[in-house]
């Protein structure tokens, strides 16, 4: 399984578009077989779900996302995992594990650029 996680810093964004770099997460048979960063390739509609099908990329892991993301992700068949909260490192044992569960999305719609706002943070606490 290939996975990407939103990451800023050592934490799991909360912010899947505005994250600066995804880590990318390769497990087999329950071992990490490899690990590495790739840049955020921007955020514009469907850019990001595009760029990470096109790295082979099965389940993305972040803190929040929006409705048409979640739905261009399903219909690359990427299973997306949302509400998660945490190191990397720590998303990455419970992932390998088989023990990460996801969550309610932590942004609501209109948290950001667009829906007719222009907001520059999300309604959670950080």
């Amino acid at each position: 399984m290939r996975a990407a996680i939103s990451t800023d810093g050592s934490m799991v964004s909360a912010h899947f578009g505005r994250c600066p770099v995804f880590t990318i997460v390769d497990i087999e048979n329950g071992e990490i077989k490899e690990q590495s960063q790739i840049s955020n390739p921007g955020h514009a509609p469907g850019a990001i779900p595009q760029f990470l099908q096109s790295k082979g990329v099965e389940v993305i892991v972040c803190g929040g996302m929006g409705h048409k993301a979640m739905s261009m992700f399903s219909s690359f068949d990427v299973k997306t995992v949302l509400g998660v909260e945490g190191t990397v490192e720590e998303a990455i044992r419970m992932l390998k594990d088989g023990r990460l569960e996801g969550g309610e999305s932590l942004c609501s719609p209109g948290a950001g650029k667009g829906y007719g706002l222009d907001k520059n943070a999300c309604d959670h606490e950080d």
